[in-house]
């Protein structure tokens, strides 16, 4: 059965990744959120990262309501068109991820090293209080 709809590639959504042109793919369809954006109760970031790629997981993951189902159908622009090479995902989120990996190991670097430190300080004043009651 023919579409009736308008169809779009990976490629064309992707571009579409700014707060003022907001486009996510949610279970093969377009969705242009751009007027809801400021009203996302998860805030517009949230929706920003799912850009680019297919949201699906990330807006089933969220838990959205049925009446959060029902108005996302309000934004559908078209449907993704599958026969089209779809664009290198992995590529879009390993740098997205990659930069995740190393802010979280700057995090916990700057977190722990308290812990060796105070370890080794309490260990000097113990040895020190030993020594000096001999």
């Amino acid at each position: 059965m023919p579409t009736l709809t308008k169809l779009y590639t990976m490629q064309e959504a992707a571009q579409h990744n700014t707060k003022d042109d907001c486009w996510i793919v949610i279970d093969g369809k377009v969705y242009d959120v751009t007027s809801y954006l400021d009203e996302h109760p998860g805030g517009d970031d949230v929706v920003l990262e799912s850009t680019g790629k297919d949201a699906t997981d990330d807006f089933e993951d969220a838990g959205h309501s049925k009446s959060a189902k029902e108005l996302l159908q309000s934004f559908c622009i078209g449907e993704l068109d599958t026969s089209s090479p779809i664009i290198p995902e992995l590529e879009i989120s390993s740098k997205k991820e990659a930069v995740k990996y190393s802010e979280k190991l700057m995090d916990l670097t700057k977190q722990y090293w308290t812990i060796p430190v105070a370890i080794v300080g309490i260990s000097v004043v113990v040895g020190f209080l030993y020594l000096h009651k001999k």
